[in-house]
């Protein structure tokens, strides 16, 4: 019997195949991510992976879980490759460990593993880490192509020695987020400085977000959406997310274009591509409806915005996600569609 045509429907669909999608998308990030700031993040993505993937061993075999099965599914690599990127790239190795035992053990594990873990993971571990190690999670290196000469080599040597060998000259090869830079500025020229005089600065800004960052951005919106048209994710999250950032941006921007950067610069900015598609997009942690996704995305866009606006942190991607995954049941319990065969209450 043709299973593949109707009235049967089939899809080739398995929580491995979908994984290994979601970091083919990531993909073109980490190119350029790797052209602009050398070699380094792939140092960190390793060092996640294996941490995720030890962590993920250890606790399948004290849950006497299969190991093949459960660490072939991707899932953990996913994790780590998500802390990775969220995390600043001269981080040490060893917070980057800690964040993937902290996401793999206690945010996934501890809530009864894959599918059973009400928070996204890889935000739980920057949430911790961000509150826990304040200054490390801000050591962020300016970004410039590569240029293949002996000048640049060192810098990349400085890199590796500051991530794996704790070198103390962090602060001359870091410095704050375009989202922290302008946030600064605008605070403490207490209502002198503008927002188009910040951005003005062609050292930490570029056409129409960070210097570098826009690029990365843009890669990431890429990806999700050759995730979208490849059907394994819906519009509905990430469009909600982003919408819901642009048009607070927008109107705060109209009102008042001197102390508030434009919709472009936001949404190019810090975390929200990456949060828009492969955050809020995470089918365990997030709703399930489609209307509960647009929700969802809405109010975590508008959440974000907030706190890198108006909050103690230059960007609040993290904080919003994990304040929604609070709220998740709650917008599937009054999304949920009709039944079908029976009428919805009016």
């Amino acid at each position: 019997m043709d299973f593949t045509t109707p009235p049967y429907l089939t899809q080739n669909v398995s929580v491995r195949r979908v994984m290994l999608q979601v970091l083919a998308a990531l993909v073109p990030a980490i190119a350029v991510y790797a052209w602009l700031l050398g070699p380094i993040i792939l140092v960190q993505i390793g060092i996640a992976s294996i941490a995720c993937l030890l962590a993920e061993a250890a606790m399948l075999a004290l849950l006497k879980k299969p190991l093949g099965l459960f660490l072939g599914d991707g899932s953990a690599i996913v994790t780590a490759w998500l802390i990775a990127l969220s995390f600043p790239p001269l981080a040490p190795w060893w917070l980057i460990v800690v964040a993937s035992l902290f996401a793999i053990v206690v945010a996934k594990h501890l809530y009864g593993g894959l599918g059973q873990n009400p928070f996204n993971p890889a935000m739980i571990a920057f949430a911790v880490c961000i509150v826990s190690f304040p200054a490390l999670m801000a050591q962020w290196p300016p970004v410039a192509p590569i240029e293949l000469h002996a000048s640049y080599a060192d810098r990349i040597g400085e890199q590796l020695a500051l991530v794996l060998g704790g070198a103390p000259r962090i602060d001359a090869m870091s410095g704050a987020t375009p989202l922290d830079a302008l946030k600064t500025a605008l605070k403490l020229g207490a209502g002198q400085v503008t927002v188009a005089a910040t951005l003005a600065d062609a050292r930490s800004f570029g056409y129409v977000a960070g210097k570098g960052w826009e690029w990365v951005a843009a890669s990431y919106l890429l990806g999700g959406l050759w995730l979208w048209q490849r059907k394994i994710i819906s519009w509905h999250a990430p469009g909600g997310f982003i919408a819901g950032l642009a048009l607070l941006a927008g109107a705060l921007w109209l009102i008042d274009p001197t102390r508030f950067a434009n919709p472009l610069f936001h949404l190019f900015s810090g975390g929200t591509m990456l949060g828009a598609f492969f955050i809020v997009t995470d089918p365990v942690s997030g709703c399930t409806t489609p209307r509960g996704k647009l929700i969802f995305g809405v109010a975590a866009g508008v959440l974000a915005y907030l706190i890198r606006v108006f909050g103690g942190y230059p960007d609040g991607v993290a904080f919003a996600v994990l304040l929604l995954n609070i709220c998740v049941p709650l917008i599937d319990l009054y999304t949920q569609p009709p039944i079908f065969g029976m009428k919805s209450k009016r």
